[in-house]
């Protein structure tokens, strides 16, 4: 059986290292059968988990004996933008590369880009602005976070296989689940990059956007020969990955480097067709009487 998608990480924990108790417990909570919240241990200010069913990251596993959990396969793969605030991590990443010292590095979260024509209500805002102030002078940088979307069905049948489950291993996942890097990236990112890009260009700041390793690599990789030169490019792509330290999944920096908005959205909607004759292999497959 082919590898599955399954739970990397649920609400902050190892999915691999959860007891069959701990198992249950978490599925009785993302299946809504349990009022209690966990803390996600990624953000500040002990906030709850926020990500409906609680999965933070997806993970590749090979099917094991029994129908059970086998090996995992590869990195893990963010599905929810809080796990990217793991250690504030990125925000020291990107005020480094800006030039701004801890000291005087401050931030902001959310904050209103765009207004509605009519209702000049915010219909828009950049996720995380890091600046510094100099003689009331603010100088800052929009941060973009990009976690994955995955196709296929809701991780519901998961849910529910781990709530009466017993054995020390998990399952092995019960459907087929795929990153979506196409809706991720083309659809979602690139959008939003060419909205604010060309305006944070024209008030002389950076639009920085960060995926995690398996996004970046989905959409080509690092440039053949990146530059992290501010002053080659409009965005500034930080991308950090998860390693196991101690057993334990932290969020690690991996690479940076700066790309125009042409090129980044080059990078983003790069795809190549399939062949005629694959094409219609898979039209035949599909088609029905009406």
């Amino acid at each position: 059986m082919p590898d599955r998608y399954g739970i990397g990480e649920w609400y902050g924990q190892p999915f691999l290292s959860l007891s069959p108790s701990q198992r249950r417990h978490l599925a009785l909570i993302a299946t809504s059968e349990a009022n209690e919240i966990p803390q996600c241990p990624f953000q500040q200010n002990q906030l709850t988990c926020s990500k409906r069913g609680g999965v933070c990251s997806l993970h590749r596993y090979t099917h094991g004996k029994d129908g059970r959990l086998g090996d995992p396969v590869g990195g893990h793969v963010i599905v929810c933008p809080a796990r990217f605030d793991e250690d504030r991590l990125l925000i020291c990443w990107l005020a480094e590369i800006v030039g701004f010292s801890p000291e005087e590095t401050l931030i902001a979260r959310e904050v209103p880009f765009m207004q509605g024509t009519n209702t000049k209500r915010p219909a828009g805002k950049i996720d995380l602005v890091v600046a510094k102030t100099s003689n009331d002078v603010v100088l800052w940088h929009g941060l973009e976070i990009q976690a994955v979307y995955f196709s296929g069905k809701r991780m519901q049948s998961e849910f529910d296989s781990l709530l009466y489950d017993t054995h020390e291993t998990p399952p092995y996942p019960t459907a087929i689940r795929r990153p979506d890097w196409r809706s991720s990236s083309a659809k979602r990112l690139m959008p939003q990059l060419q909205i604010k890009a060309p305006t944070l260009r024209r008030w002389g700041s950076k639009v920085a956007v960060a995926v995690d390793r398996p996004f970046f690599e989905s959409v080509g990789g690092p440039s053949p020969n990146p530059s992290r030169d501010l002053n080659d490019g409009d965005i500034i792509w930080l991308v950090p990955q998860i390693v196991i330290e101690g057993g334990h999944p932290r969020l690690s920096r991996w690479h940076w480097e700066v790309l125009t908005l042409e090129a980044s959205t080059e990078k983003l909607l790069a795809a190549s067709t399939v062949r005629r004759e694959a094409f219609e292999r898979t039209l035949l497959s599909k088609l029905k009487p009406i």
